[in-house]
């Protein structure tokens, strides 16, 4: 029998999570507008002429012609982000950047979270879109704030709790902020000058903050901005915008709000870069778009051509191929031969659980459609390399599994909010009753669904290879697409491909700048040369700090008489064990994980894989792409060590375990554009 105090919680938490219905309405009509609307705010051109940041008197290392390997995120939303603020983050941009630094900054949860290293680069990229807008309706004290739109934002985030009460009030800040906004821009409520004073005022405050935590030689900051679009459909098209310096940049960022096509924001961006403003987009979580990312039309659905092949590849050198709301490298559904595809699936599209096809979704198969796109004469808009990135909104990125702290502050800071761990019979009860989607059972077990945060993970990062540690060299290396991605772990994954390249050159110690002078690396493209076929190198370096590595794999992929193909081939495995010639695939390493306390097996794997691999199925003059995956022992996943902390048996739906891993960016053995980079 329910107690009178639950069932009064009860109605309280339904009360939360709904309101008036003549109010609702007009969200919802203001909702639909938003959706469906190409243009709300005419974009701006006004530019900054800014002082950059403060001259370095520091000593640093002299810059390393073979290059390092840097380790960064370039998805992060602290305070000015309106989704942020209504999970429960108060932390700055300031604050996002030393907590990159290695220092400790305070979740939204009520407890302090630190990197276990440092990285070496991080970007602020809150929402373009309204960005610190909510914090202003927040603030009692600003002109803002005293609008009826703003009155149920004050001061959100004096106390957050993170009961399921505070939950339910904070869902409907997330639901119902852009609605708001949206409604007084239409009514003349509120006017568009308002609201771009009061984004450029945070867009300042955001470069300011690089700047001031940028410290050329030992740590990068870029600025940097989300812009957030999606389709009538609630595909996703998200992308990060990140600019090279900030001596000059724009006053306003372009957001969804001056065009829902992305289109719209490579023409804004080429313009910026005619007028001395150098930037470049990065597209995110592909896998929630239901196909929309990679088409083979352009938005207006004319077939793709040349022109739009240029325009997007100039912005858009990149893609995020993994982050928190999953991995977007390929589905089992796409690669029915890879065993491994399967890894951190979210099956849904972004901020919904709504299913997303996977066709057109997945970097792989992007691949292959920028190979077909290429055949049929249009140009290949989808030759771009890869990075991870985390998409916290905390400031602070999530990446170790057994040290997993959730992306969205007060809505995934528990095990019970992340649905690893059974809920309690209150909070079950509570929230089947208010809403008994979000209640899923397993096994006998009731566990909390609040919209699939247990697909998320602890990922990931992006990797570079630059000459030093500073904003120019970096963002070259990004430009050139000479980057790599990881699931969170310090992988260093090394690419190349020569015509000039045997084997007795591996210990060589002028190896790398050979490759350099006489070949191409990741992100570029092999010209052929007759019938000669391509040799690979590929080296994998373990993080000291997790497992060893367990494997080292190239992925190829082609086209034959028109249908896409694909093959994986294990490279180089470890333990002196050797590749099967008719399997393609090392043998088993004997690497396990005790899933009664997480220990792994001690004395398996690599620390380091390096081989020459030649393609046993190469064709000469066949267009084709390849790129390395590499693959950790297996670990515990971080669903997994929170039930063993908290008492209870892994969930059964969910893998145990992971293989952390590490992706280059593709090698193109094409003979078109064979350029690394893509001039106007």
């Amino acid at each position: 029998m329910i107690s009178r105090v639950t069932l009064i919680a009860i109605l309280a938490l339904t009360a939360a999570c709904s309101g008036s219905s003549e109010l609702d309405e007009k969200r919802d009509e203001a909702r639909d507008y938003y959706r469906s609307t190409n243009t709300l705010i005419e974009a701006d051109d006004e530019i900054l002429d800014l002082s950059g940041p403060a001259a370095s008197t520091e000593d640093r290392p002299a810059p390393n012609p073979n290059r390092n390997a840097y380790f960064g995120d370039l998805h992060v939303h602290t305070a000015q982000s309106f989704d942020a603020v209504a999970f429960g983050t108060t932390a700055s941009p300031g604050d996002a950047y030393r907590y990159a630094q290695g220092e400790a900054i305070q979740h939204p949860g009520g407890f302090e979270v630190q990197l276990a290293q440092p990285l070496d680069f991080y970007a602020v990229t809150d929402h373009g879109m309204f960005l610190g807008l909510i914090s202003e309706a927040a603030d009692t004290s600003t002109k803002f704030s005293q609008y009826e739109l703003s009155q149920p934002y004050h001061d959100i985030n004096e106390e957050v709790d993170g009961g399921l009460l505070d939950l339910g009030s904070r869902n409907n800040v997330f639901s119902n902020f852009i609605a708001d906004v949206v409604r007084a821009l239409l009514d003349g409520t509120v006017g568009e000058d308002e609201l771009n004073d009061i984004t450029s005022s945070a867009w300042q405050e955001t470069i300011a903050a690089a700047d001031e935590a940028y410290r050329p030689g030992s740590f990068t900051t870029f600025a940097g901005y989300e812009f957030t679009s999606s389709t009538a459909e609630r595909e996703a098209l998200h992308r990060n915008v990140i600019f090279r310096g900030t001596e000059r940049l724009p006053a306003l960022p372009f957001t969804k709000l001056n065009s829902m096509n992305p289109e719209g924001l490579w023409g804004w961006m080429d313009m910026m870069r005619d007028r001395g403003v150098e930037s470049l987009a990065i597209p995110h979580n592909s896998n929630g778009s239901n196909g929309a990312m990679f088409m083979f039309t352009d938005w207006s659905g004319t077939p793709i051509d040349q022109e739009y092949a240029d325009l997007r590849l100039r912005n858009e050198p990149l893609v995020e191929i993994t982050q928190a709301k999953g991995t977007s490298e390929t589905h089992p559904m796409l690669s029915k031969n890879d065993e491994w595809a399967g890894f951190e699936i979210f099956p849904y599209r972004t901020a919904t659980t709504i299913d997303s096809d996977p066709p057109g979704s997945y970097v792989r198969d992007a691949w292959q459609r920028g190979l077909a796109l290429q055949e049929r004469g249009g140009g290949n808009p989808y030759k771009f390399g890869v990075i991870g990135s985390s998409d916290t909104h905390t400031g602070a990125a999530s990446l170790q599994e057994d040290n997993y702290f959730g992306k969205i502050g007060a809505m995934d800071d528990s095990a019970e909010k992340r649905g690893s761990i059974p809920a309690s019979w209150l909070y079950g009860t509570m929230v089947s009753m208010a809403a008994d989607d979000m209640v899923v059972d397993v096994e006998g077990n009731s566990y909390l669904d609040f919209a699939g945060y247990h697909y998320w993970g602890a990922s990931g990062i992006a990797g570079v290879w630059a000459e030093e540690n500073t904003r120019e060299a970096i963002y070259d290396a990004l430009r050139r697409k000479e980057t790599f991605a990881t699931s969170g772990t310090r992988i260093k994954v090394r690419f190349f491909a020569s015509y000039d390249l045997s084997e007795d050159q591996l210990d060589q110690p002028e190896l790398v700048r050979s490759l350099y002078e006489n070949g191409v690396t990741m992100g570029g493209s092999l010209r052929p040369s007759g019938d000669r076929a391509p040799a690979f190198l590929t080296w994998a370096m373990a993080d000291p700090n997790t497992a060893r590595l367990q494997r080292v794999q190239v992925i190829k992929g082609w086209l034959e008489n028109g249908e896409h193909r694909e093959q994986v081939y294990d490279v180089a495995c470890s333990d002196g064990l050797s590749v099967d010639p008719e399997t393609h695939r090392c043998p088993d390493n004997g690497a396990r994980v005790n899933l009664e306390d997480c220990s792994i097996t001690a004395g398996v794997g690599a620390s380091e894989l390096k081989t020459v691999w030649r393609d046993p199925n190469f064709v000469a003059g066949q267009e084709a792409f390849y790129y390395v995956r590499v693959l950790e022992n297996p670990v515990c996943r971080w669903s997994t060590w929170d039930a063993l902390r908290a008492g209870y048996a892994p969930r059964q739906d969910l893998p145990t375990t992971i293989q952390e891993r590490a992706w280059s960016s593709p090698i193109w053995y094409s003979s078109s554009n064979a350029s690394n980079t893509f001039a106007r």
